[in-house]
Formats: C-alpha cells, sequence, structure tokens
C-alpha cells in the first residue's frame, strides 16, 4: 500500500486474494477499472475499488455470473431486487436436486432388491414427480428470455416487428382491461407503449417472483394503467368475466393443465371477449438446432419440442373445444444472423442440456459457430397467433 492510501496492482491483488491476471480480466470487461493509472502505464487501485471487488467476489460466491454482476446496480433497491432473484433460482435448483436425489434413492433400493430396475418405470416416476416440468421451467428472472428476444430484434427480415404485429391483431380499445399471461420482461407493452390508449386496466403476471420485480422496475411508478400479479396461468385471481382481451405469448406450451387453463382463461373472459396465444411450428429456428447439434449430437436445445404441446399443427385443435372462433395468423419472417456472438449467446440461454458440452468447451465451440457463419446465417422462423373469440 502506497502512502496516499493506493495500491499497486499487485498489492492490490494480495490484499484482494485474486492473481493479476484477474484483475486484468476485470479491467478489460468492464467489471472493475482502476482508479488512477500511473505515468509508466500501471494500473493503481482504491479503497473503494477494494470494496467494489469484494461485491464481485461475494455475488460470485451466491452464484451470479460476471454478466450479471455487471448489470447488477449496488443500489439498494437494485440489489435486494437481483439476490431475490438469486434466492429464487437456487430455491428451484433445490427442488430439482431433492427430486434427483429421490429417484436415486428409488433406484438404489430397487437395485438392492432386484438387482436390475425396470427403466420404464423410473421414467415414468420422473415425469410424475414433476422433474421434467420442474427442468422447462428453471428460469426465473428476464436475463435468458432477454438474449432470445435480442436475437430477434436485431436480425428479424420483416419490417414490422413481433410485439407491434401482435399488438394490431389484438384490437385494443381505450377502457378495457388487457391480462397478460407470463408477461416476461415487460417487452411487449415497452414496445407498444406509444399505441396504448390513456385509459386502460393492463394486468402483467407471471408465476416467477423474481421476473416480476424485474420487469415492474422497467415500467413508471405514476403509471395508473400496469398493475403486476404473482400467479400461476392455471389459476387465474380474478372474477369471472372480468377481462376483455388475454394475451399468452408464447406461454401456454408450459402450462402443466392446457385444456385446464383454457376453461380459466374462458372464464375470465366477458362475453365476446378475444384471446390471442402465440406459439410455433416444427420448422422454427431449426438451423440453430441443427448447428448446436452439429457440434455434439448430445445437445437438446428444449428439453422438450414445445410445439409439440401446443403449437401451430395442433392448437386449433385444442383452442376449439373452449371458443367458438379461432384462426391462426402467421407472422411471414426470417432471421439472418452476422454475429457470432449473438448466435452463440442464444444458443447458451436455451433450456436445454447444452451448457453440459459447451461450458467446458467455450472457445471451441466459438470457433465452430464462427466457421459455420461465415459472413451470415439464415434462420427459419414458423411462428404466429390464434386469435380466438
Amino acid at each position: 500500500m502506497k502512502d496516499n492510501g493506493t495500491y499497486t496492482s499487485g498489492a492490490f491483488a494480495k490484499k484482494a486474494h485474486v492473481t493479476k491476471k484477474t484483475l486484468r480480466y476485470y479491467a478489460e470487461h468492464g467489471f472493475l477499472t482502476p482508479s488512477a493509472i500511473s505515468e509508466n502505464g500501471s494500473r493503481i487501485y482504491s479503497e473503494k475499488d477494494f470494496e467494489r471487488i469484494q461485491r464481485i467476489l461475494l455475488l460470485k460466491y451466491l452464484g451470479f455470473s460476471l454478466e450479471e454482476i455487471k448489470n447488477t446496480e449496488p443500489e439498494k433497491g437494485s440489489l435486494i431486487s437481483s439476490l431475490e432473484q438469486q434466492m429464487i433460482l437456487l430455491e428451484e435448483k433445490i427442488k430439482q436436486m431433492n427430486l434427483v436425489k429421490e429417484i436415486l434413492q428409488d433406484t438404489m433400493e430397487v437395485v438392492r432388491k432386484n438387482g436390475e430396475p425396470d427403466w420404464t418405470e423410473l421414467l415414468k416416476q420422473v415425469t410424475e414427480t414433476g422433474l421434467k416440468e420442474s427442468l422447462l421451467r428453471q428460469y426465473v428472472d428476464t436475463s435468458n428470455i432477454s438474449v432470445r428476444i435480442r436475437l430477434h430484434s436485431l436480425y428479424s427480415q420483416n419490417k414490422e416487428k413481433w410485439f407491434p404485429w401482435i399488438f394490431k391483431h389484438c384490437g385494443v380499445k381505450p377502457g378495457q382491461t388487457v391480462l397478460e399471461l407470463g408477461c416476461g420482461n415487460g417487452d411487449f407493452w415497452i414496445e407498444n407503449m406509444r399505441a396504448l390508449p390513456k385509459e386502460m386496466n393492463i394486468m402483467l403476471s407471471d408465476n416467477s417472483k423474481g421476473v416480476l420485480v424485474e420487469t415492474k422496475n422497467r415500467f413508471a411508478e405514476d403509471d395508473g394503467r400496469f398493475s403486476f400479479m404473482l400467479m400461476d396461468m392455471e389459476k387465474i385471481l380474478l372474477p369471472d368475466s372480468s377481462v376483455d382481451i388475454v394475451i399468452a405469448n408464447h406461454v401456454l406450451f408450459y402450462a402443466s393443465d392446457i385444456l385446464g387453463t383454457l376453461k380459466e382463461i374462458k372464464r375470465v373472459l366477458k362475453p365476446g371477449g378475444t384471446f390471442i396465444c402465440s406459439t410455433y411450428g416444427p420448422n422454427h429456428m431449426k438451423e440453430i438446432n441443427d448447428l448446436a447439434r452439429g457440434f455434439d449430437d448430445r445437445i437438446v436445445l428444449a428439453a422438450k419440442n414445445l410445439y409439440e404441446i401446443f403449437g401451430k399443427t395442433n392448437g386449433n385443435k385444442l383452442l376449439e373445444k373452449e371458443f367458438v372462433s379461432v384462426d391462426w395468423c402467421e407472422y411471414k419472417d426470417s432471421l439472418y444472423v452476422t454475429e457470432e456472438k449473438d448466435l452463440t449467446d442464444y444458443i447458451v440461454s436455451c433450456h436445454g442440456n447444452q451448457n453440459q458440452y459447451i461450458v467446458d468447451n467455450y472457445k471451441e465451440f466459438k470457433d465452430y459457430v464462427r466457421t459455420r457463419m461465415g459472413t451470415g446465417f439464415y434462420v427459419t422462423k414458423e411462428a404466429g397467433i390464434f386469435i380466438c373469440r
């Protein structure tokens, strides 16, 4: 430590119990910029910098990625929100691990008694205990959602963007009450803010507290049109015939009981009300799936093909059980991705098993994607909405 209360990089690294290489990495990537640079180019750190690196190291220990730490402001409100999200993520992981533990115990018991387990029965048990559904819902904040939306936002070839296109089909009128199920990061409303009537009642709901807290912070506190509800779409906490429009954007296939969920949606809709739900078909983003499997054929980017649960080809049959009028409107679009990082970030953000095979070989994976991309990478999109009345 110098007399003026500052540290050279070597002394600072020793005090913080990190390497000089780590400090260089933090500086180059904007996580911890030195307070000063000496005339000979040496990095100089202060006591304030020491507080900052302690914060980084603690958040890393608590399970935050460096990118999440970079985007987490130290102010009380933002920090509490981020810690709440991390707590929810940890609770979800604990649930998953407890389910795995139970199945392991059951398997060991069977092996002890019979020597060979009934693998079909064990797989059935996995499904019945909800492990698959738990894995499907493993995102609990908006970071992965934002990565996927970003790819579409940057590289969609259709000049009319996805959210404004959906909004146009909603037919929103002044004074109406609108409910969105699984609101995610709220981008649907952020992008359509200028088109919204001044007199409206818009309820944004999600079953993740972390998502809801983060999304609520994106809206002005004095905008009385918006309210936020923590609830599951399979049990809507609203009276009968109380909503003019219900919107479910790429979420209906996550319901464990789709038909029950549709009954709930119909129950809360006013007579003549509208239900707008988006989904996709089997060809949607197929080139990205092929790209990932080309790197390692064990990679599956989704725990299930969600379009098989509720998609373009079977959605009409399911919806007609509750709604008199069901029409499919397809959004004509494709992607042409020119930046390797945006493509790799998208793949890493998916809900599948890809990170088991990518994380330890990330540089190799990036080089593979860069080579396959060339000057650009074409991606098929097959998505649209059902308009139900």
